[in-house]
């Protein structure tokens, strides 16, 4: 064998080598990205929704609107139809219980996400679920933001809660239930949704009043009343009468009555003339 043919089996020799060597090494992986997060879900103003479009309540409005429901630490807040739940988290920041009922799922997961990162998820609580369908009959306030008929569908609903029920609605009202108070969100509030209507709701009068020496007639509608108090002999027609949750006043003869439903009874003083009480008549 010559000295070249000797060299070209060496070389040979040595490619054979080198591939197996490479064959045999574990090749390294191609650069895998990372997993992308799942981004957040974010709302887009003007979505449709159930039966609205979804338009965020700026905050300067939730705060007036929760100033004239006059939520305390003691309040149960329900909002209907709570969106991305900021109205009921900024209750929670203030200290009362608040629930909120949304029909959109994906809202209702973010609003939970955001309840763990303000800390307040031990009082801002929500569900999916339609307002229709739900029982608030326990909220001692109730926030909303929804379609002219749509709380007008709500107000049979919102007029059997309890007596004192505070509701308060952003820039749509209740037709001829009209607000106790009307306020705007102030300066700081810049969107075409800057208004707010309270309302309380009213104990049911209408009707008949036995008192110790007389007769209170009673007409209602709403919070507003009409009628007449028969009293000594005398028959009075009621001006300036009014209710207030469970509390009642009114002008006849010439005083100033001013009550409050007690366990089925109507109690309250005369000014200048002590006491009254009147039984609803059977």
């Amino acid at each position: 064998m010559t000295r070249l043919s000797r060299l070209a089996l060496a070389c040979a020799a040595c490619v054979l080598s080198l591939n197996t060597a490479l064959a045999q090494t574990p090749s390294a992986a191609p650069a895998t990205p990372p997993e992308a997060a799942t981004p957040e879900y974010v709302p887009k103003q003007g979505q449709q929704g159930k039966d609205v479009i979804w338009v965020p309540t700026q905050q300067a409005l939730i705060d007036r609107m929760l100033e004239m429901a006059g939520l305390t630490e003691q309040d149960y807040l329900v909002d209907l139809g709570s969106g991305d739940g900021r109205t009921v988290i900024t209750a929670a920041k203030r200290g009362a219980r608040a629930h909120g009922i949304e029909y959109n799922a994906d809202l209702v997961a973010l609003s939970q996400r955001t309840a763990r990162a303000e800390g307040v998820s031990d009082k801002a609580t929500f569900e999916k679920a339609d307002i229709f369908a739900s029982d608030f009959s326990k909220a001692t306030v109730v926030t909303l933001f929804l379609l002219p008929e749509l709380n007008i569908k709500l107000r049979p609903i919102l007029l059997d809660m309890a007596p004192g029920t505070r509701v308060v609605s952003n820039s749509f009202t209740m037709d001829e239930w009209e607000p106790d108070q009307s306020a705007g969100g102030g300066p700081e509030c810049s969107s075409y949704y800057c208004q707010a209507h309270a309302w309380v709701v009213p104990a049911k009068l209408h009707g008949n009043w036995r008192l110790a020496n007389g007769e209170l007639r009673l007409e209602q509608t709403y919070q507003k009343l009409e009628g007449t108090l028969l009293r000594d002999g005398q028959q009075h027609a009621l001006s300036e009468a009014r209710i207030d949750g469970r509390k009642v006043a009114f002008t006849a003869g010439g005083q100033r009555y001013e009550g409050e439903l007690r366990d089925g009874r109507l109690v309250g003083r005369v000014d200048g003339g002590g006491e009254w009480s009147a039984q609803r008549a059977s």
